[in-house]
């Protein structure tokens, strides 16, 4: 899983602070922070229970309260000259202290927000296929970053990365959400807007997501789970009109794992004769699925929640990055309870994300082509991988 432990009294340097702290810092994309300097125990905060009462359109901002939430965009582009491109764009809120301290400066922070934002060239051979990752990590104070309460538009936005002036954004715009990021070192920015082409759906029963046996293994989660995209998106100083379609996941939570899982491999399938299937598997130390759960919505919206006995995963490929760790990039999924069976294939094998800010933070976020057994194309999709060799999730 996306984590990242840093050793007591390790010097570590968030842009824009540097300092030292006798912590303990598990970034797990469920990225959770626990550090004896905030409040690191679970009962100090919030945890995702069956009975939370949602409320639209503010759930949609931010969820104090609770340790660790995002808003996490991913998509398939095409621009006006026919190259395709895959995206990722993902705000996470890091609760550091469940009240800002009382110490009467501006400076004091009680959150940290940190972005990625993900491109692939998925079909442009005479300029080679690259993915590009961009991260920021900032204390949410007034010059760095931040989270607004309802019904301001703009929800979260923080600074560009070290040496890019624009800021990166997430607005609601009444229906869904707009958003946008850049990073010139990467030579890469997109200006996206969204609208639903399909009505938001709960991911677990009421949004109420288990990942595990424990009472805080579970998130509050909802998706957006097909939304209609266009916007600009500038690569190496050329400038595209870009539309295509994108897949929403909101989740907050304090603790969606159990002991003993080290990281998941999670699906989100948009099937061209307009159902959803998302689904995932979270692996034990050795490599066996210790929880799975899938939602398939079908395509007047409404959905039905699956059970790990219901569907079944086999991997069939596999691919070594160039930082060592090995994924998976090849799956046959099949749900007889809907007699869907699809293979699952990465559109391009290099698609980890790999941080420059924290060092072992690496996972695989990638663009995927979905088909038949004979090949014949029925959807696309996006899978995250987390917890693959180095980069493996300490046991929480």
């Amino acid at each position: 899983m996306l984590v990242v432990k840093l050793k007591a009294r390790e010097a570590f340097r968030i842009q824009g602070v540097g300092f030292r702290k006798p912590v303990m810092v598990l970034l797990c994309a469920f990225l959770t922070v626990l550090s004896p300097v905030a409040l690191d125990s679970e009962t100090e905060w919030e945890i995702a229970r069956p009975d939370y009462k949602w409320n639209f359109p503010a759930d949609h901002w931010v969820r104090d309260g609770f340790k660790t939430e995002w808003w996490y965009f991913t998509g398939h582009l095409e621009a006006e000259t026919g190259e395709k491109f895959g995206y990722q764009f993902t705000f996470f809120r890091v609760g550091l202290l469940k009240a800002k301290p009382e110490v009467g400066s501006d400076w004091a922070a009680k959150d940290l927000i940190m972005g990625h934002a993900a491109l692939s060239a998925l079909s442009a051979p005479k300029r080679g296929n690259r993915h590009r990752f961009s991260e920021v990590l900032y204390r949410a104070v007034p010059l760095l970053g931040g989270f607004n309460e309802y019904p301001d538009s703009l929800i979260a936005w923080s600074r560009g990365p070290a040496g890019t002036d624009g800021n990166w954004e997430l607005r609601w715009n009444g229906d869904a959400f707009d958003f946008r990021a850049e990073d010139d070192e990467l030579a890469f920015a997109f200006d996206l807007k969204t609208q639903p082409r399909k009505p938001r759906v709960f991911q677990g029963p009421d949004g109420y997501s288990k990942k595990g046996d424990g009472i805080s293994a579970a998130s509050h989660y909802y998706s957006f789970t097909r939304l209609a995209t266009d916007g600009t998106l500038i690569v190496d100083g050329r400038t595209m009109r870009v539309n295509g379609q994108s897949w929403m996941d909101k989740e907050f939570f304090t603790n969606s794992m159990d002991a003993g899982q080290v990281g998941w491999d999670w699906f989100s399938l948009q099937l061209d004769d307009q159902r959803e299937l998302m689904l995932y598997i979270l692996r034990d130390g050795e490599g066996q699925v210790d929880h799975a759960r899938a939602t398939l919505v079908l395509a007047d919206g409404n959905t039905r929640y699956l059970e790990q006995s219901d569907f079944s995963i086999t991997q069939e490929q596999s691919w070594e990055s160039p930082s060592g760790d090995a994924y998976p990039s090849g799956w046959t999924i099949e749900v007889p309870v809907v007699d869907l069976v699809m293979r699952v294939r990465s559109q391009m094998e290099d698609q980890e994300n790999r941080s420059r800010l924290i060092p072992k933070l690496r996972y695989w976020e990638g663009a995927v082509k979905v088909t038949d057994l004979q090949g014949k194309r029925i959807g696309v999709g996006f899978v995250e991988m987390t917890g693959y060799g180095s980069a493996r999730t300490p046991a929480l």
